[in-house]
């Protein structure tokens, strides 16, 4: 019985979501767009630029491409990104890497890593993926897309916690994107009330200090002259 293909639920289009659970490819190039934009764009962008490639997404041609002729795809409007020049710089990055370390297979960086610590390094090596970012995606293909190498949920830290609604690793439905949005709106206020400085106590009134009473001015001296008879 053949093994059911998992989906993700990460644009909130069908199709787009539909490309990123089908292509490691495309999975990788909307992490690295998941930056400064809405969830939504930033995982829709794969399947747009697929669009405007007319072609399957692919390292080795993305690579292979003159700078210039890849960020105007990124640029034509509506933009793919809201820095869409410089995300255009680390897609290609990216796909760089794949093809110099990984023979252009996406699906290698996780496929053949032997251990969490292996499969996390991998990852933040990549362009585009710091610490966060990388942890964040070790929990995503591990809760969701069953890549699961010894070690990987401590790997992944606090995100690979069952149910903890952190991340995209957790949006598993289309209802639950909304369920993660409302939980780290909710963490991000309580983390602003924490660190703001607690009203300063109102100071009790001091009394007015006396000033000191003037000197009295030295009588004027009576005039000595006299008249001169």
């Amino acid at each position: 019985m053949p093994t059911k293909r998992p989906q993700l639920y990460l644009s909130g289009d069908a199709e787009a979501d539909r490309l990123l659970s089908e292509d490691p490819l495309a999975l990788l190039i909307g992490l690295v767009l998941d930056q400064q934009v809405p969830l939504e764009k930033a995982f829709a962008g794969p399947w747009e630029l697929r669009q405007r490639l007319g072609r399957e997404l692919d390292a080795s041609t993305i690579a292979a491409m003159p700078p210039d002729e890849l960020a105007a795809f990124f640029i034509d409007r509506p933009a793919l990104h809201r820095f869409p020049g410089s995300m255009a710089a680390r897609v290609q990055d990216l796909c760089r890497v794949l093809v110099e370390d990984y023979g252009g297979s996406a699906a290698a960086v996780w496929t053949t890593a032997r251990s969490g610590d292996e499969l996390l390094k991998r990852v933040k090596a990549l362009p585009g993926f710091g610490e966060h970012k990388a942890r964040i995606f070790v929990a995503l293909l591990g809760k969701q897309l069953g890549v699961r190498p010894k070690g990987w949920e401590e790997a992944a830290g606090p995100f690979g916690q069952a149910g903890s609604l952190a991340s995209i690793a957790d949006i598993d439905s289309p209802g639950a994107l909304v369920a993660v949005r409302e939980h780290k709106r909710a963490v991000k206020f309580a983390a602003r009330a924490a660190a703001k400085p607690a009203a300063p106590r109102a100071k009790s009134a001091a009394p007015a200090a006396k000033r000191p009473a003037p000197r009295a001015k030295a009588a004027a001296k009576p005039a000595t002259a006299r008249a001169k008879a």
